[in-house]
């Protein structure tokens, strides 16, 4: 594709590039629940992104991006990822605010833009959420970090990165220092469904955390070996 795609289009490949990046299965059910739109919408973008070369897709099976879609899903999320940083490291916004702004502005940014805005923050390798910033020629690094939902007691490691972009989950996490760089220590994962029980912070002066499913499916921990 010689022009860039709409902006739905983009919105749409970097949704289904992060849901895989997460392992979970994409689907017109997981985009019509991330997304917030109709089933009959989702599909009938599926079949367009179909057609244009960005998706594969077989009825009632997941729904993966080709070669050419994952492109440009490193394309926006280059310029999303950078426009985050930019406005939290030189505008002052905290990490709750950037998401909505850098969500319409990506749409608007030229690629010369994007190259003076990485220049001038000395081409950083993560965003504000610890989320990897592809490179110019569409590299992107494979984080080594585990979902915390996923480790077990006794495991200790660093919070590396904040999946959600939810403003309240994120503001909630600034307001209990539960923040990226910060010693997490799994203590206890209640039966039943119960929640995961966590010390943050010094492990001279830790605070214990019971933590729902909504953040430990949020939060990436990298494990010290």
């Amino acid at each position: 594709m010689s022009e860039r795609p709409s902006p739905s289009v983009e919105d749409y490949v970097r949704t289904i590039y992060g849901l895989t990046e997460r392992g979970v299965a994409v689907t017109n059910a997981t985009l019509t629940q991330r997304l917030g739109l109709s089933p009959s919408s989702v599909s009938g973008m599926i079949n367009k992104l179909d057609q244009l070369g960005l998706v594969t897709h077989v009825r009632y099976r997941s729904v993966e991006l080709t070669p050419e879609g994952r492109g440009l899903a490193h394309s926006v999320l280059r310029r999303h990822r950078l426009i985050e940083l930019f406005l939290v490291e030189e505008l002052a916004y905290t990490w709750d605010e950037v998401h909505i702004e850098a969500d319409s502005l990506e749409h608007a940014v030229s690629d010369e833009l994007i190259a003076h805005i990485a220049a001038k923050l000395g081409h950083p390798t993560h965003d504000p959420h610890g989320d990897p910033i592809p490179a110019a020629d569409g590299s992107v690094e494979k984080p080594r970090t585990t979902l915390l939902n996923q480790l077990e007691p006794g495991t200790i490691g660093t919070i590396a990165r904040v999946w959600d972009t939810d403003p309240e989950l994120l503001r909630y996490l600034t307001d209990h220092d539960i923040t990226l760089g910060t010693r997490i220590e799994i203590v206890e994962r209640k039966p039943f469904g119960g929640p995961l029980v966590v010390r943050v912070g010094d492990p001279s002066r830790p605070t214990t955390h019971f933590l729902g499913a909504e953040i430990t499916e949020a939060l990436s921990v990298s494990v010290r070996g």
